[in-house]
């Protein structure tokens, strides 16, 4: 399990690495406590797909903190209940909620989609509805960070580079070791990401963050969370 973050400058940190049960809670909840007492404050958003026990365990230990649902971890669950013929198509309808120009028009285009397609696919239509909220989080944020905050795949990249390492060992003999090796493809991730040319946000929309105003299109029980951090 691999945890990654962008400070307040947009610079893009390895905050974390640990072995576990993606499914356990406990495990979760432990290991988020551990990023901070070693000192992580401050988090706005978490992005992560919907396993059950990490979205507990982000509810209890960031509690202020919004949730991001990952779009792709989304996508992929409605198509394991579409037929196959039919699965571009809803695809194509659920990708027009995150090609919206403003956070009030994604949200509003979330009840469209459900909609036209609740006649055919009302499995599909009342997932969208359940997850209304979580999928459109990212809408609150800066226009410039939707593409790098509405998924985990910044993530994901960085887990394949570790699994094309730890595939060549195959078998690891206990999770010491690894820890080694993937901490050790970590260490050169951060490294060249602390060099790079270009911040991961810029200075100028990383500091959007800090005001606050009306025009944050969700309703105002739904920006509670990154409102009070905002404040504090």
């Amino acid at each position: 399990m691999i945890a990654t973050g962008v400070t307040a400058d947009g610079g893009r940190e390895v905050l974390g690495l640990d072995v576990g049960d993606s499914e356990d809670g406990a495990f979760w909840t432990a290991f988020l406590r551990s990023l901070k007492a070693r000192g992580l404050t401050g988090v706005q958003l978490v992005i992560s797909d919907a396993h059950t026990g990490l979205k507990a365990a982000i509810a209890a230990v960031m509690a202020t903190a919004g949730w991001q649902r990952c779009r792709v971890h989304f996508l992929r669950n409605v198509l394991a209940r579409v037929p196959k013929g039919s699965a571009e198509m809803v695809a194509a309808a659920i990708r027009t909620i995150f090609a919206q120009p403003t956070g009030a028009e994604v949200i509003d285009q979330v009840d469209k989609v459900a909609a036209m397609l609740a006649g055919k696919f009302p499995a599909v239509a009342r997932m969208l509805l359940d997850a209304r909220e979580d999928l459109t989080t990212f809408a609150s944020f800066p226009t410039p960070h939707w593409v790098k905050i509405w998924s985990t795949n910044p993530l994901e990249r960085l887990n394949k580079e570790v699994k094309r390492r730890t595939n060549v060992v195959g078998i690891f003999p206990d999770d010491a070791a690894v820890l080694r090796l993937a901490g050790a493809v970590l260490i050169e991730a951060h490294d060249e990401w602390q060099v790079a040319e270009r911040r991961y946000l810029s200075e100028g929309s990383m500091a959007k963050l800090a005001t606050t105003g009306d025009d944050d299109p969700r309703p105002k029980e739904l920006r509670r969370a990154t409102a009070e951090l905002v404040a504090t």
